[in-house]
């Protein structure tokens, strides 16, 4: 994830201040990892630094002075690029769920293993009920539902691997404990 390019968004439209951002950043994007404050300030350093914002003025209201940042024309530029840019897929697998299974197949025997993916589907499927709870409920934003929507394929994607994985148990311990 590039902090420095979402910042960058976020102060596309209008300046903001680092509260405003980090504020923008945690509504913006829910359930991402919300933004500490030094993570922002930090940021927009060296996003001033680099050419990519610029102070846009100060204001004080009740409070300390608050500078406002904007995004430059390099700045768009660099946004526009990054933008453009699709994502590589990851090149490796790192995932607790594997691991778990593995490690399961491993220790257990093949009823436990299967306890275990069964486990697992229910505490997936839970999480999807309580998904599309939010993407129903009154006064979702179009961003906390398509948050939902992500992780609610996420946990599909998932779901399928749980019922390969369940439907290989035997061959997997068989594979494990040669």
């Amino acid at each position: 994830m590039s902090t420095s390019h979402i910042l960058l968004g976020l102060l596309a439209p209008h300046p903001l201040h680092g509260y405003e951002l980090k504020r923008a950043h945690d509504q913006r994007l829910p359930g991402a990892r919300p933004l500490a404050y030094g993570q922002v300030y930090a940021t927009l350093n060296r996003l001033v630094r680099d050419g990519l914002a610029s102070e846009a003025g100060q204001d004080r209201a009740g409070g300390p002075d608050r500078t406002a940042y904007e995004v430059t024309d390099v700045g768009r530029r660099s946004l526009a690029d990054w933008l453009g840019t699709p994502e590589p897929p990851a090149p490796y697998l790192s995932n607790i769920l594997l691991a778990k299974t593995v490690v399961a197949l491993l220790v257990s025997d093949e009823a436990s293993a299967r306890r275990q993916l069964s486990a697992q589907r229910a505490a997936h499927l839970a999480r999807m009920r309580e998904l599309t709870a939010v993407k129903t409920a009154p006064g979702s934003t179009v961003a906390e539902v398509l948050a939902a929507d992500l992780a609610i394929a996420y946990l599909d994607a998932d779901l399928r691997w749980l019922q390969t994985a369940a439907d290989r148990v035997a061959d997997l311990r068989l594979e494990v404990h040669r």
